[in-house]
């Protein structure tokens, strides 16, 4: 991330400054260290976290309790016995493995809460980018800490539309230039991007 935002730096000194939009950077890092709401909501992150963690580690220890067990009285057992106990430690290790899945899995238990603690914090960090950004008229906010990068964009500069209809994707029905009122072409009439732009902006993950 860092390489490229050098980059992006350097290419931007080669920028007539008529033609150059503005750019700007930040930490998210940094700001969200002085918040206070953020640093309780990671408070909040490890007890869940803490407690998941024991319960797993409870599981595993009835696991491993019941393989030494298993292993002091093996030579005592008969097949059936033997075959019985490895089904009940099989079956064990197994929902041990599945809870520990559910918990810290990529969208388990933990994924869910550490997005519903860090909502409001990350809601209330990008109203600040964006006022922030449209009181100093800046086009386009970068995040050095995040690989996502994007913080910011103005909407005058978003072409999705353009490429929209370029790729022929466009459903509305052509207007011809009499309906227009213009007595322009349909090319030469102002897209609805341009009339109305809308406001983007990207949340950064904090991790």
């Amino acid at each position: 991330m860092k390489k490229i935002f050098i980059l992006l730096v350097l290419s931007l000194i080669s920028i007539p400054a008529a033609w150059a939009q503005k750019f700007g950077y930040t930490d998210m890092e940094y700001i969200t260290g002085k918040m206070p709401e953020y640093q309780q909501a990671q408070a909040e992150m490890k007890k869940f976290s803490d407690r998941w963690a024991k319960e797993i580690q409870d599981k595993l220890a009835e696991v491993d309790r019941m393989q030494r067990t298993y292993m002091a009285e093996e030579v005592l057992m008969t097949e059936d016995l033997r075959r019985k106990r490895q089904s009940e430690i099989k079956e064990k290790e197994m929902e041990a493995r599945e809870y520990n899945s559910k918990i810290f899995g990529m969208e388990g238990l933990m994924f869910q809460k550490k997005k519903e603690l860090m909502k409001p914090v990350l809601e209330k960090v990008q109203r600040a980018v964006n006022t922030i950004c449209l009181r100093r008229r800046i086009d386009f906010m970068f995040d050095k800490s995040s690989d996502i990068g994007m913080l910011y964009s103005n909407p005058v500069y978003d072409y999705s539309d353009f490429i929209i209809e370029e790729l022929g994707l466009n459903e509305k029905p052509e207007v011809s230039a009499s309906k227009t009122g213009t007595g322009k072409t349909p090319q030469e009439v102002k897209s609805p991007a341009e009339n109305n732009p809308k406001q983007k902006s990207t949340t950064n993950k904090l991790k």
